[in-house]
Parts: structure tokens; C-alpha cells; sequence
């Protein structure tokens, strides 16, 4: 990178109020302007009686340039910038400066990145979307929740999907199947004395078996509050996957003050995700309650509940489901995140309450939840 380059870089990140700084008579190239233009009109929000909201759309005639629009705006930044950069721009639009133009505009949702800061705008926002922005809409968060499906589907499914079975012996030569030790036992015949080393005619490997977790019931509930957006798509992700395990027999309900049983929609996670509604009261003992209203077998049953546990309703009353579930003998399970990061902000008081009882509480990727379920019905 040339000093020219290097110096244009910095005045691009600092905004056009460094323009004195780099001798006020420097020009950038024409890219550069239409970089700085680009930045401009997200970043001017930061300085001014106006920090961090857009102008007040004064309507008056001028003679000043013309100003760029939120789907002009993402047209250029699509353009102008690497896609690292462009996701950026569009979660700090999203998330620092509330442009919900953007996911509220069936132009911009039309060209917007399809990324996580952008689904969950969505799903605070859907409620201001006419029928052809929903449309958009759902076509955006369909491409995220896919993206999500690819990655995640192979980890959570691979636990469930064969145990080695060291008392059979299979033809397939699979490496992470292979049976060292008898391999070298079998084959000691071959050892050549003078060089030293062992021939192996034969290689032996392991059978599989799949895992007997039939008759298995797990029933997630997830906590709609705003501040768990992230686990609730997680959760709906996750739980369209283990839907499709058929050893496992899944069910997803939402709540917030009422308990919504999204099941039937639980192989769809689109739909799941576009039922959901953020924010609202809170009541984790009447989603319990819901709960226990659907266990078949107690001691085959898992609950998976998804909240930051902070209830609204009276604690007690949570308290006194969650311990006869316990005792009952269902496993309960309480993630205070379920995304990526699993890093929880919760109460934690509650939380070590049902600790004490024999509940098991955390925060999990959709991977460690996988690895934690297979455990548990092996």
C-alpha cells in the first residue's frame, strides 16, 4: 500500500472532519468520494444536535446536492465495499442509528446482506410491514435460517448418528473406525525381523450401531422476550433439526405472558421464526405448566427451557411446577443462551434456586446442546 493509499484510508475513517488534518487541499480520488459520501451519510449522525438519529426532513427547497436515500444508499454501499465491510455498515445502520428503512423498504430488503443483525430487525419490526415488505421479508430471513441450517445441521445431527460397536466387525474401511489393536495382533505373522517392521495384510475396523433413543421426548420452550432475539432463531433452528431426528420426538412452543405451540410448524423454522413476537411480559411458570401438560414418560422426557429467568409473574408459583416436574423424574434443562457465543445475561438468583432443586442451568451452543441432549438418552 502506497503512503497516498494509506493516508486516504485514514481520512476515510476519520469522516470530513480530519479533512484539515491531512492538509485540507488533498483530494480524494473519485472511488474514495463516493466511499466518503457512502460513509457520510451513515456516520454525519454521530456529531451534532441530531447525534444518533436521522435529520428532521426539512422539505424546503435548496440548491444543495442531492441527498442520498436508505435503497440508494445500500445500492452504493453493495457497490463500494468488500462484503466484511458491508455487514458492518448495515448492523451499525441497523443497531447504532435505528434506520428501520432497511428492513421496512422492499427495495433495500431486496439488496440487503441477508445476515442475523438484519433477521432479527425483522422480527422487531415485522409488525409496521405491509404484505409485499413481509414478502421481502420472509425471503431474507428464509436465506439466513438456511445459512444457519448448513452449518449447524451436520454437528447436531452427527451425535445421533452411530456409536462404535467394538464386538462386530464390519468390511468398511473407515479410518475413525479403524481397530488398531487387533489389527497388529492379527497381522503379527508379517513382521519382518531384519527390517523391523510390521506388513498389515489384513486391517480390521469397528461396526456402528445407531443409538437406541426411541420414545425420547423434548419438549423446548422458548422465552420471547427482546433481549433473547439470538436464542429464540437458535432455538427454532435447532429445534426444526432435532424434529427431523425420528428417534426424538420434538416439540417448540414460544411464550411470553401465554404459551404458543409452534410444533406443527417446527420443521419449518421460517415460520416458526415469523410467528414469533419480541418483547411483552414474561411468565416461565405458566410455560412449565404447558410443559408438564405434555409429558408422556417422565424419566424419558426432557424440557429444554430457553429464558433469561426473569419472571414476571410469581416466582413461587414457577418454583413449585419446576419441582414437581423434578420430581416427577423429566430432566430440566435451563439455557440462559442458546446462539453462537453463549455468553447470558440472566437472573442469576432464580437460576441458582432451580439449581438447588436438581435442575441443570447454562448457556450452550446449538452444538453443546446436541452433544448434552445425546448424553442424556443414550
Amino acid at each position: 500500500m502506497t503512503e497516498r493509499e494509506r493516508l486516504a484510508r485514514w481520512r476515510l475513517v476519520l469522516g470530513q472532519e480530519a479533512e484539515e488534518a491531512f492538509g485540507g487541499g488533498r483530494k480524494l480520488g473519485r472511488l474514495e468520494a463516493r466511499r466518503d459520501a457512502a460513509l457520510d451519510f451513515l456516520y454525519k449522525r454521530e456529531y451534532g444536535a441530531g447525534r444518533n438519529v436521522r435529520g428532521s426532513g426539512d422539505r424546503r427547497g435548496s440548491l444543495d446536492k442531492s441527498q442520498l436515500t436508505v435503497p440508494d444508499w445500500i445500492d452504493q454501499v453493495h457497490e463500494l465495499f468488500p462484503q466484511r465491510t458491508i455487514e458492518r455498515l448495515e448492523k451499525d445502520a441497523l443497531e447504532r442509528y435505528q434506520l428501520q428503512e432497511l428492513v421496512t423498504n422492499p427495495a433495500v430488503l431486496g439488496r440487503a446482506q441477508p445476515n442475523m443483525t438484519l433477521l432479527k430487525a425483522v422480527l422487531h419490526t415485522k409488525h409496521l410491514m405491509n404484505q409485499q415488505v413481509l414478502q421481502a421479508a420472509r425471503t431474507l430471513v428464509r436465506k439466513v435460517v438456511e445459512q444457519l441450517m448448513e452449518r449447524l445441521a451436520r454437528p447436531i445431527q452427527s451425535v445421533f448418528l452411530g456409536a462404535v460397536d467394538r464386538r462386530r466387525r464390519s468390511t468398511l474401511k473407515v479410518a475413525k473406525n479403524f481397530d488398531a489393536e487387533t489389527t497388529i495382533r492379527r497381522n503379527l505373522a508379517n513382521y519382518d525381523l531384519k527390517s523391523h517392521r510390521l506388513f498389515i495384510k489384513t486391517p480390521y475396523f469397528y461396526s456402528r450401531i445407531r443409538r437406541h433413543v426411541d420414545r425420547w421426548q423434548l419438549i423446548v420452550l422458548v422465552d420471547e422476550s427482546g433481549s433473547m432475539a439470538d436464542s429464540v432463531i437458535y432455538s427454532a433452528v435447532t429445534a426444526a433439526i432435532f424434529f427431523g431426528i425420528k428417534s426424538v420426538r420434538t416439540h417448540l412452543c414460544l411464550f411470553d405472558t401465554e404459551v404458543v405451540d409452534v410444533t406443527e410448524h417446527c420443521s419449518d423454522p421460517v415460520e416458526t421464526i415469523m410467528k414469533v413476537q419480541l418483547g411483552g411480559g414474561t411468565d416461565i411458570g405458566h410455560a412449565l405448566d404447558y410443559a408438564a401438560r405434555l409429558v408422556n414418560n417422565p424419566r424419558r422426557t426432557i424440557v429444554i427451557l430457553i429464558t433469561d429467568f426473569f419472571e414476571g409473574a410469581p416466582v413461587e408459583r414457577l418454583l413449585g411446577v419446576a419441582r414437581a416436574l423434578l420430581e416427577s423424574g423429566v430432566t430440566l434443562l435451563g439455557l440462559a443462551a442458546l446462539d453462537e457465543r453463549a455468553e447470558p445475561t440472566y437472573d442469576r438468583d432464580l437460576a441458582g434456586r432451580l439449581v438447588a432443586m436438581g435442575a441443570h442451568v447454562g448457556a450452550m451452543t446449538p452444538g453443546e446442546l446436541a452433544e448434552w441432549v445425546a448424553q442424556k438418552v443414550r
